[in-house]
C-alpha cells in the first residue's frame, strides 16, 4: 500500500504541545480502551506485579487502571500539562523531580510509587534510565511517531522490553492519501519489518 503524502510528514514537538494547550486532543479517550480490556490476558499472561510501559502516554486512564491492579506503570510524554492533568483528574498526589541523566526532563511519580511518568522526548529514554518492561501498551504512539522516526522508535522499544514481554499495539487502517495524519497509517508489512 502506498503511504502517499504521509511518508515525509513531520509533526514537531511544538505542534504536540499546542494540541494539549488548546485542548485539541481528540486522541485522548475518557474511557479505558476496549481492546486493552479484551486483550488484557495477552498483556499480563497470567503474571502479576508487572512493569508496564506507556509510550507517548498523554493522560491515558488505563495507567491508573493497571496501577490499581498492582502493576507498576511508567509513561513518557512531552506535555507536562498532560501529566499534571492525569494526576489531577484521578486525585492522585505526586511529587516531581528532575531526571539527572536528561537535561530539562522531569519525573512525576505518584506518592504510592507505582506510577512514574517522564516528561521528555521518548528518544531521550533508555533502559539504563527507566529499566526494562514486562509489557507495553502502545495505543497511539507508533501511529503518532513521524514516519521517518519509526525505525528509531521501534529499535528503542525493543531495547526496553524484557525477554518474555508482551507488546500490545493499536493501529488505524485508512487510505493514507485521504488523510495526512496523525494518526499515521502504518501498513502491517511495516509493523512486521519493525518488530519482527
Amino acid at each position: 500500500t502506498d503511504i502517499g503524502a504521509q511518508k515525509d510528514r513531520v509533526v514537531t514537538e511544538e505542534e504536540w504541545l499546542q494540541k494539549w494547550e488548546t485542548g485539541n486532543i481528540g486522541f485522548h479517550k475518557e474511557q479505558g480502551h476496549p481492546l486493552l480490556q479484551k486483550y488484557l490476558d495477552v498483556l499480563l499472561n497470567g503474571r502479576s506485579g508487572l512493569r508496564i510501559f506507556f509510550p507517548l502516554c498523554g493522560k491515558a486512564v488505563e495507567m491508573k487502571w493497571l496501577a490499581d491492579m498492582g502493576h507498576s506503570v511508567v509513561g513518557v510524554e512531552v506535555s507536562e500539562q498532560a501529566l499534571k492533568e492525569f494526576f489531577a483528574e484521578h486525585s492522585l498526589p505526586y511529587c516531581k523531580e528532575p531526571v539527572p541523566e536528561i537535561s530539562g526532563a522531569k519525573k512525576f511519580q505518584s506518592t504510592s510509587g507505582n506510577i512514574s511518568l517522564y516528561c521528555c522526548s521518548i528518544y531521550d529514554l533508555s533502559s539504563s534510565i527507566v529499566g526494562k518492561f514486562d509489557g507495553v501498551w502502545d495505543r497511539g504512539a507508533l501511529v503518532a511517531v513521524n514516519p521517518c522516526d519509526r525505525q528509531r522508535y521501534a529499535s528503542l522499544m525493543i531495547t526496553l522490553m524484557e525477554k518474555n514481554s508482551s507488546y500490545l499495539l493499536v493501529t488505524v487502517s485508512y487510505d493514507p492519501n485521504k488523510h495526512k495524519g496523525p494518526p499515521f497509517y502504518v501498513p502491517e508489512c511495516e509493523i512486521k519489518s519493525l518488530f519482527g
